[in-house]
């Protein structure tokens, strides 16, 4: 089977993660690749949740900033990499940044991308949906989910297969925009 790059998008509990699991559970060697930082209790209970619905034999890779330095020595490894959240790595390179020298989203989505393509095996990307929602009420939040939306399409372009989840249920994406 040649490899694949899937995105599973979709609003906050639309059973995003679950979908994605359930994709890359077909897969021999699965390395789950977790963007996220425990800052505060909520968070800590959402990661422990996340890390009890992975099945044990799946290694994990816990990296909030550098996806592309982290995954390019080990990413051929597996046979899909699953990659759980854009969101959340979006949103850490962002808070990275500063104003006189922000971080450069669209061009760290590319690299991305770009180490997806040099590598073999197929990847799983999970990512919040943020623009159907109320326009944030400050400049960061109006910029994150700017930035977001852009990294989204992105990676919506170069994917094989891209779904949006609503209620647990996949809409595939792809499939619709050739009809």
């Amino acid at each position: 089977m040649s490899k694949r790059l899937t995105l599973v998008l979709g609003g906050a509990r639309a059973g995003k993660s679950t979908y994605a699991q359930q994709l890359a559970a077909s897969a021999e060697r699965v390395l789950f690749v977790a963007t996220a930082e425990a800052g505060d209790r909520d968070m800590e209970a959402r990661i422990a949740a996340h890390q009890a619905s992975r099945p044990a034999a799946w290694d994990t890779l816990e990296e909030p900033l550098d996806l592309v330095g982290s995954l390019a020595p080990v990413a051929d490894r597996y046979d899909t990499v699953l990659l759980d959240c854009l969101t959340l790595w979006v949103s850490n390179l962002l808070l990275q940044g500063s104003e006189a020298e922000p971080v450069d989203i669209p061009e760290e989505v590319g690299r991305l991308l770009a180490a997806y393509e040099e590598g073999s095996a197929s990847w799983v990307v999970v990512s919040n949906e943020v623009g159907l929602g109320v326009v944030p009420p400050t400049e960061l939040g109006r910029r994150y989910a700017d930035e977001l939306g852009r990294a989204n399409q992105i990676v919506a372009a170069a994917a094989d297969d891209a779904y949006f989840m609503a209620a647990g249920l996949p809409l595939n994406l792809k499939a619709l925009s050739r009809e």
